[in-house]
């Protein structure tokens, strides 16, 4: 997909309803209902600059519901902001809610600090009084919602700035589930015999969540890799190594086999329009292709708010995917490798490419030998990959798993921590032929997998800076999806 979709701003469809009767009720001091009314509206679309707006008008008639159904459609909006302006008749807003495609909506009322008026003696503040009947209008309109079947409905109550907040969350995660429905999985070439629990139906994966799955064949691979220029690796090499120090037992040529690796996947993933490549960095074609493993990550990926990932893993893949539509960051793919109860710790990363390019972290990354397949028979046996200490912080870990034809995303918020923090050793890297960090869960260690187990799981998770939590649990919702928030 187009980098620039990937990175625009959500699409919102603005459904403001207002009474017909009200309309053209008048005061002498601010004027009719409906300018009022318009006032209102423009301040709602100024609280909402992060959005691209379909705004078809003020919904008082049948005709102006059908009027923004066809916008909302035809502008392909991610999500619907519904708001009853005043108490409202309700002919327009349940024509709405049964003539509408599903689009997830959100429906809203907003609570005022307080009101203007005191009494309604006044013409002018008897309509402010009707003006500020919102809940009303609400009132009414949520026994439609149960009463006419849709999916994707979320009510949600607060004051302006509280809502704003609320329509930030809710639209990242509509933008992102409309990317995914346009998104294309790269998978070479097969799934991962050694790890069947990560097997995804891929009929379910195009219809319930989206992308859409391509086969790429190893032959393709290794026309890429013979294709390289040499310009084009010692470009890649160079670029590496003066970003990167090498250790002194890496052989250049398996550099080289590694780099040529590499590149190959991103050009796959370039001719082929792949936004999430699931690579199978364990198979034994991918030895005979390439001599090893790839073990760099280019930043094409990233430019192209892309992602990369290994074994496989078509779940792990899109979850790192999500968290990169989410947050626009560096992503990372983690294993938990094992618990340190002494220290409430667990140890967490992954072999094979993973993101290294966060220019913020460019000290954590050393060019090292791949000793776990430095035995093997390989071509390249022992070619280095980018061993990288993943940089500290609080991190949203996530991941998504099928089980008998449902989806079941878990999340939790752990801490990576940097070796000055580190409770086992002061040395910056640790396990050898790994990326990795040693991580504080906010749960307690041995709770938090117990709880992880007890959902059941595979043992691939993606992580990413901050707390996406709520934008994940907006996108489950929206997808149907199992939803496990754990602490």
């Amino acid at each position: 997909m187009n980098k620039v979709e990937k990175q625009r701003k959500p699409r919102a469809g603005l459904l403001l309803i207002a009474s017909p009767r009200f309309k053209t009720l008048y005061g002498p001091q601010r004027g009719t209902y409906h300018e009022r009314k318009l006032k209102a509206v423009e301040d709602i679309k100024a609280s909402m600059n992060f959005l691209d707006l379909a705004d078809p008008g003020i919904v008082y008639e049948r005709e102006d519901a059908e009027k923004a159904m066809k916008l909302f459609f035809n502008e392909k909006v991610d999500f619907i902001y519904a708001e009853f302006l005043s108490w409202s008749e309700d002919f327009a807003w349940i024509r709405f809610l049964r003539d509408c495609p599903q689009i997830p909506i959100l429906f809203c009322n907003v609570a005022k600090p307080r009101m203007g008026f005191e009494t309604t003696l006044d013409e002018d503040d008897f309509i402010d009084y009707l003006c500020a009947g919102t809940l009303v209008g609400s009132l009414e309109g949520s026994g439609s919602l149960r009463r006419i079947p849709r999916k994707n409905v979320r009510t949600v109550m607060g004051t302006r700035e509280q809502i704003t907040e609320k329509v930030r969350i809710y639209a990242d995660a509509a933008r992102t589930r409309s990317i995914l429905r346009n998104s294309t999985v790269g998978l070479m070439a097969n799934m991962n015999e050694a790890m069947w629990s990560t097997y995804i139906d891929n009929y379910d994966l195009f219809t319930k969540i989206g992308p859409e799955i391509h086969y790429l064949p190893y032959s393709d691979y290794g026309a890429e890799i013979e294709a390289l220029t040499n310009e084009e690796v010692e470009t890649y090499a160079h670029n590496l190594t003066s970003r990167y120090q090498m250790m002194p037992d890496v052989e250049y040529d398996k550099f080289i086999g590694c780099i040529k690796a590499t590149l190959a996947i991103k050009k796959m993933a370039q001719k082929n329009d792949i936004d999430c490549y699931v690579y199978n960095d364990i198979d034994q074609a991918t030895f005979r292709t390439a001599g090893c493993r790839a073990g760099f990550y280019p930043q094409w990926f990233n430019e192209n708010v892309s992602v990369l990932v290994p074994e496989a893993d078509i779940g792990a893949g899109l979850a790192t995917y999500i968290l990169k539509l989410l947050s626009g960051k560096h992503v990372n793919f983690i294993e938990p490798f094992h618990i340190e109860d002494d220290f409430g710790t667990f140890a967490g990363g992954h072999a094979g490419p993973n993101d290294h390019n966060d220019p913020a972290w460019q000290d954590n990354v050393i060019i090292s030998r791949d000793v776990r397949f430095a035995k093997t028979s390989w071509k390249y046996a022992g070619a280095p990959f980018a061993w990288y200490r993943i940089s500290p912080g609080m991190k949203t870990v996530a991941g998504l798993y099928e089980q008998n034809g449902k989806y079941k995303m878990v999340t939790f918020m752990a801490e990576s921590l940097s070796e000055k923090d580190t409770p086992q050793s002061v040395q910056k890297h640790l396990l050898a032929t790994y990326s990795h960090t040693i991580f504080r869960p906010a749960v307690p260690v041995k709770e938090l997998f117990e709880q992880v187990l007890k959902i059941g799981v595979t043992q691939h998770f993606a992580i990413v800076d901050g707390d996406y939590r709520p934008q994940l649990e907006a996108l489950a919702e929206m997808m149907g999806f199992e939803f496990y928030n754990i602490g």
